[in-house]
């Protein structure tokens, strides 16, 4: 059922082809807004229109690069007639520690997921103060501490935290809220692809014991670009089954457990 919830709301949305950004696009359409999906996937993009429907139109745009950052804002205000809700929400990962990570590597995670947030957020400022609209970036769990071998992800991600808090305050008195949310272990296309025992301890690391649906990130994402959070901004939003309001250490009980039952043997 439709809820109606962003009815001609104007949005731009990135990363939009697949994952937490394909879900996002699919309730947004069914909650009546107007949506501009942006990815790098052309093909992905096709297909997503065919499966929303709706008020949708497409952009391709490799977002390493600030050209086309700049443009699709320019591209989504020209079709839509304004912006309402910007959702920055493209990004990737990669692997290694820092000697192991060459500076072509790290320019591009950080071009992609932090100087493409900030370019966006830039160009679509403006016409955000005049709707008295607001900004939601994908962050991650991994901007708000430190994880084994992913040195240049979790550098990107906490740049994308702070650049909300700095927005969220510069903008608050211009009518612009500017929010985060963070991600922990999501069921994605991608992290399908990962080998089954290091899916299986991400899995493991969680307290709720799994990952999350793309459709559960969507709900906080959608919230907080709703007007039900009017008076929150500055916040970066944990969603992750409970990791991180653990501190790490072995699981005791587990331990103790396993050890009483080898006793037992």
């Amino acid at each position: 059922m439709t809820r109606g919830e962003f009815n001609s709301k104007r949005v731009l949305l990135t990363g939009a082809a697949s994952g937490i950004g394909k879900a996002c696009t699919a309730q947004l359409i069914r909650e009546g807004a107007r949506v501009v999906a942006v990815d790098v996937d052309e093909s992905g993009l096709r297909a997503l229109s065919e499966e929303v429907g709706g008020e949708l139109s497409t952009f391709v745009a490799d977002l390493s690069q600030r050209g086309p950052a700049e443009e699709m804002v320019a591209v989504a205000v020209a079709r839509l007639g304004g912006l309402d809700i910007l959702l920055n929400n493209a990004g990737i990962g990669s692997f290694g520690r820092a000697v192991d990570t060459d500076p072509e590597t790290w320019r591009r995670v950080h071009a992609i997921d932090l100087d493409a947030v900030f370019y966006a957020c830039r160009k679509a400022l403006p016409h955000l103060v005049e709707s008295k609209g607001n900004i939601v970036n994908t962050a991650s769990i991994s901007g708000l501490g430190g994880d084994y071998g992913f040195t240049a992800y979790n550098s990107a991600k906490a740049g994308v935290i702070n650049l909300t808090r700095n927005l969220a305050v510069d903008y608050a008195r211009d009518g612009v809220r500017v929010n985060s949310v963070c991600p922990g272990y999501v069921l994605t296309a991608l992290t399908s692809q990962m080998p089954p025992p290091i899916a299986q301890a991400f899995t493991e690391s969680v307290p709720m014991g799994r990952g999350a649906q793309p459709e559960e990130i969507a709900e906080a994402i959608c919230f907080l670009a709703s007007d039900r959070a009017s008076f929150i901004t500055g916040h970066a939003l944990v969603v992750d089954g409970g990791k991180t309001a653990e501190t790490g250490q072995p699981n005791n009980m587990a331990v103790m457990q396993k050890a009483l039952a080898g006793a037992g043997q």
